[in-house]
């Protein structure tokens, strides 16, 4: 059974930084990526960063040049650092899983809150 174990999250004011980390575990084969999404109040839930297990990544407009995406193949775990935080960054962080024959799996969700 796949496990999503994220930590990270947390209160920072405004300009401060935060590194989340999702830690994947159980029967887990063929990773196409892993990232992080978000959802924003009434919306639907929105990419934030992913990362092929080849390494290419792919960031939302956003967050490009602030947050950086990386990955440990061995560990199967990914980190989000994110730098120059606003308080629109504030939402719950959900880590996802894709895998090529079992589609995706998500984390329970970490809260970044960001203080004016």
């Amino acid at each position: 059974q796949v496990q999503l174990v994220e930590s990270g999250g947390g209160l920072v004011q405004a300009g401060g930084s935060l590194r989340l980390s999702c830690a994947a575990s159980g029967g887990i084969f063929s990773i196409k990526s892993m990232g992080w999404y978000r959802q924003p109040p009434g919306k639907q839930r929105e990419l934030v960063a992913e990362i092929t297990r080849g390494g290419s990544t792919n960031y939302a407009d956003s967050v490009k040049g602030r947050f950086t995406i990386s990955r440990d193949n061995a560990k199967n775990t990914v980190y989000l650092q994110m730098n120059s935080l606003q308080p629109e960054d504030t939402d719950v962080y959900y880590c996802n899983l894709n895998l090529y024959v079992f589609g995706d799996y998500w984390g329970q969700g970490t809260q970044v809150t960001v203080s004016s």
